[in-house]
């Protein structure tokens, strides 16, 4: 695993933003099988893991996905067409992924 920032769309499927060139972007196109583990705020507050099946969208495709991402975990961009540059230049994808289960359901 390693640390994302992540954002949840309107059906309920976690986006994630990384490269191209990123070794999970690599790993997911061999098998799209994704383990996530999520912090509060607080790193020793509550979490949770969730598993599921993961699609890696490329651009030009992930792009307004990227915009929507954005917009999900940071607000609005001062400038847009900066921000899909970027993104093109970094050869920003989408990890999105299908949640098939989580937890835990019970605590010790």
């Amino acid at each position: 695993m390693s640390p994302v920032t992540c954002g949840v769309d309107a059906d309920g499927r976690v986006l994630i933003s990384t490269r191209e060139t990123a070794v999970k972007t690599r790993n997911l196109r061999r098998d799209p099988f994704a383990s996530l583990c999520a912090f509060t705020d607080q790193f020793f507050g509550e979490w949770v893991q969730a598993e599921g099946t993961a699609e890696v969208i490329s651009l030009p495709e992930a792009m307004e996905l990227l915009v929507d991402y954005y917009r999900t975990v940071a607000g609005e961009h001062p400038d847009w067409n900066d921000y899909r540059a970027a993104m093109v230049r970094e050869r920003r994808v989408i990890v999105r992924v299908t949640l098939s289960r989580a937890g835990p359901t019970v605590s010790g």
